[in-house]
């Protein structure tokens, strides 16, 4: 199963090689007061590609971070509920 797992890894690696290969032509990006910057078009992908899953992760920790909080404060009550009753039982 891991062989396969790589194979596939090994494929799409090589799939979206050749597509930015065959799309490095420069693109320019216009942004305002006429500043404007050329780099290839796989590179642009890239970077709209890796801010989108940095805004997706920025976007999802707050709620990740409350949720740890819950779960350490639920382990502690778990864990005060039954030291008593381990002591009783001997366990």
């Amino acid at each position: 199963m891991r062989a396969l797992t790589w194979i596939v890894r090994g494929i799409l690696f090589v799939i979206l090689l050749g597509l930015a290969i065959k799309n490095s032509a420069d693109v320019e990006l216009r942004f305002f007061f006429d500043a404007h910057w050329q780099a290839p078009l796989s590179l642009v992908v890239l970077i709209a590609f890796a801010s989108g899953v940095l805004a997706g992760l920025l976007a999802f920790m707050p709620q990740w971070i409350r949720q740890r909080r819950l779960m350490s404060a639920a382990v502690r009550t778990i864990s005060q509920v039954q030291a008593p009753t381990d002591k009783l039982t001997g366990h």
